[in-house]
């Protein structure tokens, strides 16, 4: 059910595989969403006329979703190019859902006007649980902020988790995709090495979904948009890189890093795995 004060000035920043999605799923629940890109209304079919240029966008503005690639992006939208906090004069609400480094998300709370509510709300799931609208979203803030809101999280996602303090989703979404990129990497593996024992794929597959080398990716592979793909800068593999990197960049303290590091290079050295017909055997 929409929650009438929320049911318009909603945006989302950034209308890629996962944005594009999420503005669907809020526009089918009846919010009056609306979406900003870089890239012209004209590239995105059915969900063109609720793209809007930069000023129209703004000046409908109250709650920001921002699902951006990286710490570039997220500085344009609010600061820079974009200048959203500056530009967006009814802005109340600026929900971080891109995945970025916890430090500097929490650093977000010096340089955003105090009277401005943050949540980080990361989620996880890949491109089919947006369209799903099954994702799973790790929350940090104000437990009372995070209540208010909840109304929105609800349309796009099954799964919340209240982390605790803001930054604290973003810390919890690093660590899982630390996870989530050894299983990456691991699966992928095995997949090959398996290739050259003359085991076919999905009956390996099938066995560790049933088994303990059980994970999402290996679950998932048949659904997962980028289960396949080798690694470029700008496709979810590389994007998986770039999560490690932030995983690192909010390890503790003399923490033993060499494994994260291991396994961003693992990620960074994937080539793309064909599809293999099934043995006639």
């Amino acid at each position: 059910m929409t929650n009438p004060d929320f049911a318009t000035g909603i945006g989302i920043a950034g209308c890629g595989r996962m944005g594009a999605p999420m503005l669907t799923a809020l526009r089918a629940t009846g919010f009056d969403a609306k979406g900003f890109d870089v890239r012209p209304p004209s590239d995105f079919g059915a969900l063109a006329p609720h793209i809007l240029p930069l000023p129209d966008f703004a000046a409908q503005l109250t709650t920001l979703i921002t699902v951006v690639r990286d710490i570039e992006q997220t500085d344009d939208v609010l600061f820079g190019a974009q200048n959203l906090i500056a530009t967006a004069p009814d802005l109340t609400t600026v929900i971080i859902s891109s995945t970025l480094s916890p430090r500097y998300v929490r650093a977000l709370r010096e340089r955003v006007p105090p009277h401005i509510t943050l949540i980080d709300a990361p989620m996880s799931g890949a491109a089919i649980a947006a369209k799903e609208a099954r994702l799973s979203f790790m929350l940090g803030g104000d437990p009372q902020d995070i209540a208010s809101h909840q109304s929105l999280f609800e349309v796009m996602g099954a799964h919340f988790h209240h982390m605790g303090a803001f930054g604290a989703g973003m810390q919890a979404k690093v660590l899982n995709n630390l996870l989530a990129a050894s299983n990456t990497a691991m699966t992928r593996l095995v997949l090959d090495w398996a290739d050259q024992s003359g085991i076919e794929e999905r009956a390996l597959l099938d066995l560790i979904h049933t088994s303990s080398g059980q994970n999402w990716l290996a679950s998932g592979f048949e659904e997962i948009e980028f289960a396949r793909d080798g690694w470029e800068a700008d496709n979810t593999i590389g994007i998986l890189t770039k999560d490690v990197a932030s995983a690192l960049d909010a390890a503790p303290d003399g923490a033993d890093t060499a494994l994260p590091d291991l396994i961003k290079t693992q990620i960074r050295a994937l080539k793309t795995r064909p599809r293999k017909p099934p043995s006639s055997q």
